[in-house]
């Protein structure tokens, strides 16, 4: 069931805030103003919210019915604290952030000035442009509402074109690490994949890798640790001792990641018995080898005031 249609405001116009300002429009609500200040942000009140004024914070607060805040985790706090002292908020106005991160309680300051707040946060990484608008069509929103909002926050999600699913209060960070680890994380690794492939002499290391990491993501949320193929999975040793080798010659700046996942898959293989305690063993071994200081590795000189940081004190 659709919101009657509002005045909606959006703090923090960036890549988020822009979108979802649109989406709503779309949805039948009126874009009153917009906040924002780099020039990324103009641009993308321009192309997604044509027409949209461009005004201060706390003017974009007091000529709204819903308000957005899209604003950085961290900025958030301050952000609530600073309108609801200059009175900008008010009996009845629905106040919403997107932050992953938090729940209600950064939104304390808003809910004592009588306003009605909610914590919706769309688990999709954003470009910041036209494409996104369509991407949020059964996207999943992270939703965290007192009793008496829960309904219109769910309202608001439908009218993104999103489905709810409910985080409690004190599980909010842990959602968002969830979210982070597999997102924020996969491109680290996508990328470092990329930079092994173009130190083996790869042309199109994107294009080598696709097809393999979308059926390998395909296959790990259909069905899990299943999915482990490889060689921690099989306990091939020689090919794990091989891949570090080759990867410390030539792509030094992924050996971390790779023996840190590699320890974390070998763990899941041994947890379900996938591979025979002895070759886990020595793959073990080998990744606690890799896993050494440098004695090459050049100390780091001492700051004034402050003790020498040796590989022994590390």
């Amino acid at each position: 069931m659709s919101l009657p249609a509002l005045r909606v405001g959006v703090i923090g116009a960036g890549r988020v805030g822009a979108v979802l300002a649109a989406r709503l429009r779309d949805a039948g609500h009126e874009v009153v103003a917009a906040a924002g200040a780099s020039d990324a942000t103009l641009g993308r009140i321009a192309a997604l919210l044509p027409g949209v004024p461009n005004d201060k914070p706390t003017a974009v607060a007091r000529a709204c019915d819903l308000l957005l805040l899209t604003v950085p985790d961290d900025m958030l706090d301050n952000v609530v604290t600073t309108l609801a002292g200059a009175g900008a908020l008010r009996e009845g106005q629905l106040v919403v952030h997107t932050s992953g991160r938090h729940g209600l309680a950064v939104l304390e300051p808003a809910r004592a000035a009588g306003a009605r707040t909610a914590a919706i946060h769309p688990a999709m990484t954003f470009t910041g442009t036209a494409l996104d608008l369509d991407r949020l069509s059964g996207c999943v929103f992270g939703l965290t509402a007192g009793a008496g909002e829960r309904e219109v926050a769910e309202r608001v999600v439908a009218d993104l074109g999103g489905r709810a699913m409910w985080v409690p209060e004190e599980m909010r960070t842990l959602y968002h690490a969830g979210l982070a680890h597999g997102a924020n994380h996969l491109v680290t690794l996508v990328t470092e994949a990329m930079e092994v492939l173009a130190a083996a002499g790869a042309d199109d290391p994107a294009g080598t890798l696709r097809p393999l990491l979308v059926a390998a993501l395909d296959n790990a949320l259909e069905h899990g640790d299943a999915a482990l193929t490889g060689p921690i999975v099989r306990g091939d040793v020689g090919t794990v001792r091989a891949h570090l080798d080759d990867i410390t010659a030539n792509a030094p700046q992924t050996k971390a990641s790779y023996v840190a996942l590699a320890r974390a898959t070998l763990g899941r293989a041994v947890t379900d018995g996938r591979i025979v305690p002895l070759r886990a063993m020595r793959i073990h071994e080998l990744l606690d080898e890799h896993s050494a200081p440098d004695p090459a590795r050049p100390v780091a000189p001492a700051r004034p005031n402050e003790p020498a940081v040796t590989r022994e004190s590390r």
